[in-house]
């Protein structure tokens, strides 16, 4: 009896073993066509490229939204994040959307014996309601599935500027303590509309509150002198943790979510970086990013990890030229396109949106291909529990291990896309958009945002700039569509 249960012990131990790490490499606001393997041509991206020539380059990927945390609030649960009225852009200052009950991605993995953390970027909210900087920072990543975290709260140009280890900021002088608001200033701290001599980097529209390192920020701040970041090492300072994390926990199958800041505003290259595109700062971050991504690579690669590791790499939506400040991104494009050839950019419902660059790639077991498979970001929940022996079917999610690994050209039937809480369909090579009343076009970052007070229909096919509507021409195919999107969505269009 002994010897058989000690020969079942192995067996599991050996199961546990042999399952692969699990990378997920998410850029912000990176667009379907800045980088060199999308076809950019001003611009040249070797790294991510290997990437994508050494695994699969999906054409049709998707974040499930066209900003930043509807989509990583639907790559973490696997659920559309219109079904929760919290997840739109948050501010520095919000409460956790994700339910400390719910499903997570961490969690599945958690069960399969999976270690798991989070390097970078969080935008979820944190804690209950009125967060004390200052001591535990509770609920958070940690509460959600991730062993260890190491996180900014929310983006880079919002307070606080500090980086949160496992809950609590780091470097912080407890007689200096943080305060943060976003409704008013602090009396006598100085603002960008206050003080503009103090600020090294011109602010366009919203961004005028507190000024940190020269740069004006969404949200005001007090304190945490010592804790603060600097912006020009940030992708060098994330960059040190996740290789630091796969070097100290390759014992033992790990799940890194890497949530690097490129290329979103504030753009601060490192000095090592700075002019190198042409193209200004936002340039500049691409070459920054490609080269964290390979700098990642060889640390998989030297710690023997590479042929045991699935990465997935991908953007949580659509470009945006100037989201906030003056730094070039118009003036310096040049002949670059960052929506290769696709309509919209982040905020918009039209394809640039929520098409994304989209790569799996797993040294010597996904065979290179191009895929033209419907994906979305949320189906990693799904499709990643079945590749470690598990299922997982109470969330939005669908299991297409198939098409992550190259094994079938299918992916998704349908796939609802989503924008400001304005959902479109996504069904074969069509898009449709309900009528939406609205303004089209968002003035402030020069998009179109696809809304309309018509249907839209689109053969993406035939026309991947959606230039024509056909929705008047093709009214049995509008129709079958609007009953599949009603279906989905759970409700009537209006």
């Amino acid at each position: 009896m002994t010897s058989c249960k000690s020969e079942k012990t192995a067996k599991k131990t050996t199961d546990i073993s042999e399952k692969p790490n699990i990378v997920v490499i998410y850029l912000d606001d990176l667009g379907y066509g800045d980088l060199s393997a999308y076809g950019a041509t001003e611009i040249q991206t070797p790294n991510i490229d290997a990437l994508a020539n050494g695994g699969i380059k999906f054409t049709n990927g998707y974040a499930s939204s066209a900003t930043c945390t509807p989509s990583r609030y639907a790559l973490l649960t696997g659920v559309y994040p219109w079904r929760n009225k919290k997840a739109r852009i948050l501010a520095g200052s919000a409460p956790l959307i994700i339910d400390v009950a719910q499903q997570t991605l961490p969690k599945v993995l958690k069960k399969q014996g999976y270690q798991t953390a989070i390097v970078g970027k969080w935008h979820l909210g944190l804690g209950s309601g009125d967060v004390n900087w200052n001591g535990k920072i509770t609920p958070g990543p940690n509460e959600v599935g991730f062993d260890s975290s190491y996180i900014m709260a929310a983006t880079q140009d919002r307070v606080p500027t500090v980086y949160i280890d496992n809950g609590h900021v780091v470097g912080l002088d407890k007689n200096d303590p943080i305060e943060v608001n976003y409704k008013k200033n602090f009396e006598g701290e100085p603002t960008a509309k206050s003080n503009p001599e103090m600020t090294t980097m011109k602010w366009h529209h919203g961004h005028n509150n507190s000024i940190v390192n020269g740069i004006p920020r969404i949200g005001y701040m007090k304190g945490g002198e010592s804790a603060k970041w600097t912006d020009i090492d940030m992708a060098d300072h994330f960059l040190g943790k996740a290789q630091e994390y796969v070097k100290t926990h390759k014992e033992q199958p790990f799940f890194l979510y890497y949530a690097m800041q490129q290329p979103h505003v504030p753009r601060t290259p490192h000095p090592r970086f700075v002019g190198k595109s042409g193209m200004g700062p936002r340039g500049d971050v691409i070459l920054e990013a490609d080269w964290v991504v390979g700098e990642f690579i060889n640390t998989l690669e030297e710690e023997g990890l590479l042929e045991n590791t699935l990465i997935v790499f991908s953007s949580d939506n659509g470009p945006v030229l100037n989201d906030g400040y003056y730094d070039d991104a118009i003036e310096k494009l040049g002949k670059h396109d960052p929506k290769g050839g696709l309509r919209g950019g982040k905020y918009s419902l039209l394809e640039a949106g929520t098409r994304v660059p989209f790569i799996t790639y797993w040294k010597g077991t996904i065979k290179p291909t191009v895929s033209d498979a419907i994906v979305c970001q949320m189906d990693l929940l799904a499709s990643l529990a079945n590749l470690t022996g598990t299922s997982e079917n109470t969330t939005d999610s669908k299991d297409i291990l198939n098409a992550f690994l190259g094994k079938s050209n299918k992916g998704r039937d349908h796939l609802l896309i989503e924008a400001n809480s304005r959902t479109a369909l996504r069904s074969g090579d069509w898009l449709m958009i309900p009528p939406y009343k609205g303004n089209k076009f968002n003035k402030k970052v020069n998009i179109d945002v696809g809304i309309r007070p018509e249907f839209q229909l689109y053969n993406l096919k035939q026309d991947v700039g959606q230039e024509q509507n056909l929705a008047a021409t093709n009214p049995e195919e509008l129709a079958e569509l609007i009953k599949v999107y009603e279906s989905l969505r759970g409700e009537k269009i209006k």
